[in-house]
């Protein structure tokens, strides 16, 4: 459903377009977005979120917005629970000043969850533990163990975080810091602690996130995309477990060489 671009999307309507995906709603999203080209929205960022926690939420699951700040790590603080300043955009900021929300103490790569509160305590409990941004212990494995999802609005896979997770738990060389380093956090209660966490590292390239979306013909392939649209942004619903499993099969029919090394496509050899 694409909508005219002088189109004011309502919340019912962008529920309607999540309905029509098709998506469940009893296990855990995350949202990465890009606003701008979602479009019109009767109540800005507002409508946005409230028709995600509306519909993600209905039936127990958890939805979750990306609040992340490794863009701060040459701060004195690296993450300021009470600041809701992100690196990621105005609906990521939006979103982690909402008080419906409960958001994670990782200090590079938090997240806000909504839904039932005891739930997502327990979502995020582990997250003063990581080891790394996107440690499979972290909320991002998380995801993978409940079956969730990864919803890309207007935005491609070289925004999906998740799978620099799916790296880690495929042990993929070359994708952290050697040796952690110490980051900041304040807490809520304005007492500000320290973290040792490696950070996302490549040699071969400044960003590898860049080269993810080299997977999404491989994704479609095992059916791991649903589209739709949000508002007038074209979206991809992506299964996380099987879009683990995709990455695990290119590693091993490849030998264990890293897919990611250039800029060539993935050989369908090594996904069919």
């Amino acid at each position: 459903m694409i909508g005219k671009s002088d189109r004011i999307f309502t919340q019912e309507d962008i529920v309607a377009q999540l309905s029509a995906m098709g998506l469940p709603r009893d296990t855990v999203v995350l949202a990465h977005s890009s606003l701008r080209l979602v479009g019109r929205l009767e109540a800005g960022a507002k409508t946005l979120l409230d028709a995600m926690i509306t519909y993600f939420t209905a039936e127990g699951g958890l939805f979750c917005v990306p609040t992340h700040t490794w863009a701060n790590l040459s701060q004195d603080i690296t993450l300021d629970m009470n600041s809701p300043e992100t690196c990621l955009g105005a609906f990521s900021d939006f979103a982690a000043a909402d008080p419906r929300g409960i958001r994670s103490e990782n200090p590079t790569h938090s997240m806000a969850v909504f839904g039932d509160r005891r739930r997502a305590l327990a979502f995020i409990g582990d997250e003063h533990k990581i080891t790394s941004g996107t440690a499979p212990e972290s909320c991002y494995g998380k995801i993978y163990q409940a079956g969730g999802y990864i919803l890309l609005i207007g935005v491609s896979h070289a925004r999906n975080t998740y799978l620099h997770c799916v790296e880690e738990m495929l042990g993929m060389e070359n994708r952290l810091s050697a040796e952690p380093r110490d980051v900041t956090v304040r807490l809520a209660s304005g007492e500000v602690v320290t973290r040792r966490v490696r950070t996302h590292h490549t040699d071969f390239t400044n960003d590898v996130s860049l080269r993810f979306p080299k997977y999404e013909t491989a994704f479609r392939y095992h059916g791991a995309i649903t589209d739709g649209y949000i508002g007038n942004a074209p979206t991809q619903a992506c299964d996380a477990r099987v879009m683990k499993d995709v990455m695990e099969m290119i590693l091993k029919n490849g030998g264990g060489a890293d897919p990611l090394v250039d800029e060539r496509t993935i050989p369908p050899a090594l996904y069919r």
